[in-house]
């Protein structure tokens, strides 16, 4: 698609509603009704977790695999 399709159709998607209905929206969407207050995300626990589950099913597979008398 061509920049100016592209701005046309933004231009389009903007002026669907009239003025006052888009505060309305506005208003709505900043008042954070559905908003729930969470802890912030901690990338690192999410890796150490992962981690261990993965280590876990490692030593638990070996575990299965002597006593099926693989090894």
């Amino acid at each position: 698609m061509s920049d100016q399709k592209m701005q046309q159709d933004e231009a389009d998607n903007q002026s669907r509603l009239y003025p006052d209905d888009q505060a309305k929206v506005d208003a709505f969407v900043s008042s954070g009704v559905n908003s729930v207050p969470r802890k912030p995300f901690k990338p690192l626990r999410l890796v150490i977790l992962l981690l261990a589950v993965v280590t876990g099913f490692s030593l638990l597979s070996q575990v299965i695999a002597k006593w099926a008398g693989v090894y």
